[in-house]
């Protein structure tokens, strides 16, 4: 018999005191649909540069099974998307030219690239080494071993001997690095990976994004802290073209291009308008989410929705190690931006960025902060395959899967303590009245770590609810749902 799921996420902006029913109440539209999800994900670029070869963080980020770090058993994330970076460093000296490397980029952020000269196109010359970026792709195939389902192929910078000034982390002025008698070589550089990634890892990568932030003018030789390249919008066509020319050329006329990674959605707005020449060569619009609480979210879905394009946000990441901000914007994602997949920047690094604090230049692995948490509050419960729904209001998301018969709420209360209800009473079917709701909670900040709690949220009529302290993530399954 046919199961099916519904996910809801709620965050309440409300102040009321405590009633023995929901002080608020908010009816889930089940007729609505916004997509399909694909699931969550991290970018291995730069973590796993270090972290490549250890199998318990591959458990921890690609299982929902639990498991032991530092003294302490971690609630699995379940992420089942990956993005793997084709570096840009390489150290030979060719014709006796060789790298520039700024000295304000970490060594953990010089990514190695495989296309190492000039010299040939074969990769199967001496111009190629295969062997580099070992730990980076280990966790590639860890991670595929495990829950890992969809990868993503994306450069941060051209492989430095393409460049004017031969430094990965950016042109001397900001501008535009790419020589451009390079470009056929840049796309060259990334279809052969993916031919050969297909062909000797065992990896196939859906989708290749060839831009990174490009409009961003930081990507600067004196100042760059990390591999970057400035790309005018009137640059990207010819880039696209060339690079579906190279995938088609390779029989990879399934691989499709995600464009083009702006930093916030006011940019990817921008750049997607003066892309009208290819839109139809782009399969997916990329977007991050760094212009966190602002931005025209809504503008951006209705230009993907209108030309049939899927919409990841597929970088967000921010020093917040409470989880406050990572809720606030994600809700905010879910509830105008409709992306169908959703992936943190930097899983493991330090300063907050990570959900587990790490060093990655020194090799250090501390201990999950509460973001981890509050994390897992979403990835262990909305899983791949469900369809996104209306939640009917600016602070609910739902989402239905068609393999379970199960309802499963994420709600916040940022406000003081009060009730939150939940009206089911638009779904076709309902759960019995008494149904035990199971429940887990995180406290935004400190506090309760991912626990479950007791069977004590029952079904109540068609309606269920519960009482949240201020700053409270809890998490609800109902079964005996259905659209």
């Amino acid at each position: 018999m046919a199961r099916f799921t519904i996910v809801l996420i709620l965050a309440a902006h409300l102040s009321c005191t405590p009633l023995t029913a929901a002080d608020t109440s908010i009816t889930i539209n089940p007729a609505s649909k916004y997509g399909t999800w694909e699931g969550w994900g991290t970018s291995l670029a730069w973590w796993a540069k270090k972290f490549g070869t250890r199998d318990d963080l591959a458990d921890i980020f690609f299982t929902t099974k639990s498991t032991q770090l530092s003294g302490k058993s971690l609630p699995g994330l379940g992420l089942t998307i990956i993005r793997y970076n084709a570096g840009a460093v390489s150290t030979n000296t060719v014709d006796g030219t060789s790298i520039a490397i700024s000295s304000t980029m970490k060594a953990s952020r010089e990514m190695e690239g495989f296309w190492i000269d000039w010299m040939s196109g074969d990769p199967a010359s001496s111009s190629w080494n295969w062997s580099v970026d070992a730990n980076q792709r280990a966790m590639m195939t860890k991670a595929k071993s495990r829950d890992a389902t969809k990868f993503e192929l994306f450069s941060n910078s051209p492989m430095w001997w393409m460049l004017k000034n031969k430094n990965p982390a950016g042109a001397n002025d900001g501008g535009n690095n790419l020589q451009s008698w390079n470009v056929d070589n840049h796309t060259a550089y990334l279809a052969t990976i993916a031919e050969y990634s297909q062909k000797n890892w065992g990896i196939t990568f859906e989708s290749i994004e060839p831009f990174n932030e490009p409009a961003a003018n930081w990507w600067k030789a004196s100042t760059g802290t990390q591999e970057g390249c400035h790309f005018e919008v009137s640059s990207q066509p010819e880039i696209i073209t060339s690079l579906r020319n190279e995938l088609d050329s390779r029989g990879l006329s399934f691989t499709i291009i995600a464009a083009s990674d702006e930093n916030t959605y006011d940019q990817a707005v921008t750049t997607y308008k003066g892309l009208s020449s290819v839109n139809s060569k782009i399969g997916r619009i990329n977007v991050h989410g760094y212009q966190y609480g602002n931005g025209a979210r809504d503008t951006l879905y209705g230009l993907a929705s209108k030309a049939g394009q899927k919409l990841w946000n597929s970088e967000y990441g921010e020093s917040d190690s409470t989880g406050e901000q990572l809720v606030s914007n994600l809700i905010l994602d879910f509830r105008w931006l409709h992306p169908t997949a959703w992936i943190y920047w930097q899983v493991l690094d330090g300063g907050g960025w990570g959900v587990i604090d790490a060093d990655n230049d020194a090799g250090t692995v501390g201990a999950a902060n509460q973001k981890y948490f509050v994390l897992a509050q979403f990835t262990r419960h909305i899983r791949p395959g469900m369809t996104i729904l209306d939640g009917g209001s600016d602070n609910v998301v739902a989402a239905y899967d068609a393999t379970n018969k199960r309802l499963v709420v994420v709600a916040v209360n940022w406000g003081n303590a009060q009730y939150l209800g939940f009206d089911l009473s638009k779904f076709s079917g309902k759960p019995e009245n008494g149904n035990t709701v199971r429940r887990w909670q995180t406290m935004i900040g400190s506090g309760e770590q991912y626990v479950a709690k007791a069977a004590d949220t029952k079904i109540n009529g068609t309606s269920f609810w519960s009482y949240f302290d201020n700053n409270l993530i809890q998490t609800f399954e109902v079964d005996g749902v259905t659209l």
